[in-house]
């Protein structure tokens, strides 16, 4: 499983009010979650990420609330990758449930640039830079965490998983 797109870079303590502002809560839909995606962080992220793209973020990414509009609509925005230096606790629950793959690599966070091209072997963890024709070694997501993001989160694996 690989994802490859360019970075919207954000710093440390993005919180998910920042993410999904509480006022478009009214919603559980991820299409339209994802026209508010980081509005109020970056009011034009919705109208410029395209499918594939990546956020890299530095310490304590998805802090705040436990809701789960935050992963989804960044799912849903076209986003296939979250690199951070760390998640929360819930936000990072909250992420594989709904099958958006998150990653957790300081030295990535470092290097990386807004703008910057990047691909992501989620397989071997392995980040590439391909602005800056760099590598960094993120941790590589065990298998069962793979399928549960290949099946598209938690409800769909445990439902392909029942009809066998």
């Amino acid at each position: 499983m690989k994802a490859k797109g360019s970075v919207f870079k954000y710093g440390s303590n993005v919180d998910t009010d920042v993410i999904i502002p509480a006022r478009y809560l009214n919603t559980s839909d991820p299409a339209e979650l994802a026209k508010y995606c980081m509005e109020d962080i970056d009011e034009n992220f919705a109208k410029k990420v395209k499918q594939g793209d990546l956020i890299v973020a530095d310490k304590n990414f998805g802090c705040g609330s436990s809701r789960e509009h935050a992963p989804i609509a960044i799912k849903a925005s076209g986003v296939s990758c979250v690199i951070a230096t760390t998640f929360a606790r819930i936000f990072y629950r909250n992420a594989i449930n709904i099958g958006l793959p998150i990653l957790e690599c300081k030295e990535a966070v470092e290097n990386i640039e807004n703008g910057d091209e990047v691909e992501v072997d989620f397989n071997t963890g392995i980040i590439y830079n391909l602005t800056k024709k760099q590598s960094y070694q993120g941790e590589a997501f065990p298998e069962f965490m793979q399928n549960i993001m290949a099946a598209d989160g938690l409800i769909q694996y445990i439902k392909g998983n029942l009809k066998k």
